[in-house]
């Protein structure tokens, strides 16, 4: 099972299997699209196509193999969810180049299995990389019979398909990070709900009307943000001072006090998660500053969402 990975690092880092699965395992993808049932049917102006959830349809013992395999191909931390939709493209649908990238609580690695027997060049349906919305096309996957093709979400994969002339059958596995689930999402939304700026300290003013002068307005929203989890946290004023100015970049937080260090450092995260997507660059960095350092009360739910352990 997805044996033999070929990786490629642009435009953006995937890999592809020419032969992905047993016949037995295609056999059981192929039965999703004789079940009966509703399809999302997609016809906007750039992505048209059917969909359905069949994760329900496929055996958890196959689900699971496929989880384990994918955890050993990437090294990323995949939590024991996985979600399997069916796609079908009739003729004359296409789908446009768009970046999908791992948004609040969203998948961050899908697999994408071709189920085209016979497939044919003027049939179409090939899936096409960008390294941006402009560019030309700088690599094609053939929706070949049993070829699978893996990539991680992120603001630059970019991806498109082209017209096809015959339908187009395609399994897509989604996958979850560990550091960016449901639960992390619901946590967040909560956190940040109702936000009033004005119920930060008066303190803070001169520091954020200085800030709100010379910086990006993001720049100062996403510092704000951050000053409200110090805030609902429960931090002192000059905790949620120092937070301001470490997520606006006015200064680096190099508190001695490791509790104000990982408080600022975790609200700086969660403002850009409430405000941006999941950059796994980003927590990665986060990871290694807070590895080893205790894990305080208050700050324990979001530690454990945030940073959980593997």
């Amino acid at each position: 099972m997805l044996s033999q990975p070929i990786h490629h690092d642009k435009p953006f880092p995937f890999f592809y299997i020419d032969t992905a699965f047993s016949e037995e395992q295609c056999a059981v993808l192929e039965d999703l699209f004789l079940l009966y049932g509703d399809w999302q049917h997609r016809d906007g102006a750039f992505y048209r196509c059917s969909l359905r959830d069949v994760t329900e349809n496929i055996p958890v013992t196959f689900q699971t193999e496929v989880l384990a395999r994918m955890r050993e191909i990437t090294g990323l931390p995949l939590v024991n969810r996985v979600l399997v939709t069916a796609q079908r493209m009739l003729p004359g649908q296409v789908i446009g180049i768009h970046s999908d990238r791992p948004l609040l609580g969203y998948e961050i690695f899908r697999l994408v299995v071709q189920l085209n027997r016979e497939w044919q060049t003027k049939h179409g349906g090939v899936l096409q990389l960008f390294s941006s919305p402009d560019s030309e096309v700088m690599f094609s996957v053939n929706p070949e019979y049993n070829k699978a093709f893996g990539f991680m979400l992120n603001i630059d994969s970019y991806h498109g398909v082209t017209e096809v002339t015959q339908p187009r059958q395609t399994v897509v596995f989604n996958f979850w990070h560990a550091a960016n689930t449901s639960e992390l999402a619901a946590h967040v939304q909560a956190l940040f709900n109702n936000i009033k700026f004005s119920d930060l300290p008066t303190s803070l003013d001169a520091v954020a009307t200085s800030a709100e002068l010379s910086l990006p307005e993001d720049t100062t929203l996403h510092a704000g943000t951050a000053a409200i989890a110090l805030q609902r946290w429960g931090y002192d004023e000059s905790t949620i001072e120092i937070g301001y100015q470490h997520s606006a970049g006015l200064t680096l937080c190099d508190s001695n006090d490791a509790e104000t260090y990982a408080a600022v450092l975790l609200a700086d995260w969660l403002a850009y998660l409430h405000r941006n997507s999941f950059d796994l660059a980003r927590w990665e960095i986060l990871h290694r500053q807070l590895n080893g350092i205790e894990i305080f009360t208050r700050l324990k739910p979001t530690w454990q969402l945030c940073l959980p352990e593997f």
